[in-house]
C-alpha cells in the first residue's frame, strides 16, 4: 500500500514502480516548456549559425528527442514506453531561446517525464554548444505545460509570467 498521496512509495517508504497492468490504454500526450536565458550576442550567432560547434538548434532538437526516448534510463522510476511521437521546437528570440516539447503515445501511463527531459536535455545541449561563448546562460522555466489522456484527464498550465 502507497503512502498516501505518493504513488511511488510502499507503506514501508521503500521506493517501486507504480503498478500500471490494469490502467486503460490511452492516448496521451505531455507538452513541457523551457528556456535558456542568453546575452544577445549569443542568440544572435545562434539564430545566424555562427557558433564554433555547429548547428546548436539542430542538435538541441535531436538531443531532446533522444533524450525523451531514454527518459526511463535516466529517471529511475519511469517505465520505458514506446511513443508514438516526440518533436523538439526551438525559438531563437533576442535573450533566449524558447523551447517546447511535445511527446505523444498510446498507452497505460503518461508522458510527462519524457517531454520534461526533452525539453531539459535540448537546453542542456543549447548549453554546451554555446558555454565556449556565453557562461552565464541560465536554463529556467522548465515545466510542465500541458498533458492529455489518462485517468487524470486534462492538465493545462497558466502562464507564468
Amino acid at each position: 500500500m502507497p503512502h498516501e498521496g505518493f504513488t511511488h512509495v510502499d507503506s514501508a517508504g521503500r521506493a517501486r514502480m507504480v503498478d500500471i497492468t490494469e490502467k486503460s490504454v490511452t492516448k496521451r500526450q505531455a507538452i513541457a516548456r523551457g528556456r535558456v536565458l542568453l546575452s544577445a550576442s549569443t542568440a544572435a550567432a545562434v539564430a545566424a549559425g555562427e557558433v564554433a560547434k555547429g548547428d546548436v538548434l539542430a542538435v538541441a532538437r535531436v538531443a531532446g528527442i533522444q533524450a525523451a526516448k531514454r527518459c526511463w534510463e535516466l529517471v529511475p522510476l519511469c517505465h520505458p514506453l514506446l511513443l508514438g511521437a516526440v518533436s523538439v521546437d526551438l525559438e531563437v528570440l533576442d535573450e533566449s531561446i524558447e523551447i517546447e516539447a511535445r511527446v505523444e503515445t498510446v498507452g497505460r501511463t503518461g508522458v510527462e517525464m519524457e517531454a520534461l527531459t526533452a525539453c531539459s536535455v535540448a537546453a542542456l545541449t543549447v548549453y554546451d554548444m554555446c558555454k565556449a561563448k556565453d557562461r552565464s546562460m541560465v536554463i529556467s522555466d522548465v515545466c510542465l505545460w500541458e498533458k492529455t489522456g489518462g485517468r487524470s484527464g486534462k492538465y493545462r498550465r497558466e502562464n507564468l509570467h
